[in-house]
C-alpha cells in the first residue's frame, strides 16, 4: 500500500513541518524568513552570484519527485488508481492550506501545490488514455 502513496506528499509534509513547527520554534514568520535566506551561493562565469535558499531547494526536490510521479502514472496497475485518489486528496489539502492558513500563502507552497495538481491531472489523463486505447483495441477484434 505504501507504493500507492503520492511522493509529492513528502515536500508538502516538509513544508508543513517547517511552517507549523516554525524555524527553531519562533513561529511562521521566522520560518518564512528562513525559507528565503540563502543557504549557499555559486559564482557564475558572468561574475554574478547565484544564491539558493531553502525554498528553492525544496522546489528542486519537489520537481524530481514530480518526475517520478509522472513515471508512476503510466502504470496501469490497480494501485495507480489508489495513487490518483490519494493525490487528489493531497491537492485538496494543499488548496485548503494555501487559502486558509497564513504561512502557506507563499510562492514556494503555490508551486508545490501546482506540482501536486499536475500530478493529479497527468495521472487521470494517462489512465483515461490507456483505457481508451485498450477499448479501441478491443473493438478492432
Amino acid at each position: 500500500m505504501l507504493v500507492a502513496a503520492p511522493l509529492l506528499a513528502i515536500p508538502v509534509l516538509v513544508y508543513n513541518l517547517f511552517i507549523l513547527v516554525g524555524a527553531d520554534g519562533r513561529g511562521d514568520s521566522a520560518a518564512l524568513a528562513a525559507l528565503a535566506d540563502p543557504v549557499f551561493s555559486v559564482p557564475m562565469a558572468s561574475g554574478a552570484y547565484w544564491t539558493v535558499g531553502m525554498g528553492e531547494i525544496l522546489l528542486f526536490f519537489s520537481l524530481i519527485l514530480l518526475f517520478v510521479e509522472l513515471l508512476k502514472s503510466t502504470s496501469s496497475q490497480r494501485v495507480a488508481i489508489v495513487n490518483h485518489a490519494l493525490s487528489m486528496i493531497l491537492f485538496v489539502v494543499c488548496l485548503v492550506e494555501f487559502l486558509l492558513l497564513r504561512g502557506f500563502a507563499t510562492s514556494v507552497f503555490f508551486l508545490i501545490m501546482t506540482m501536486v495538481l499536475l500530478d493529479v491531472l497527468a495521472g487521470f489523463i494517462v489512465t483515461i488514455m490507456a483505457a481508451r486505447r485498450d477499448f479501441d483495441i478491443g473493438d478492432a477484434r
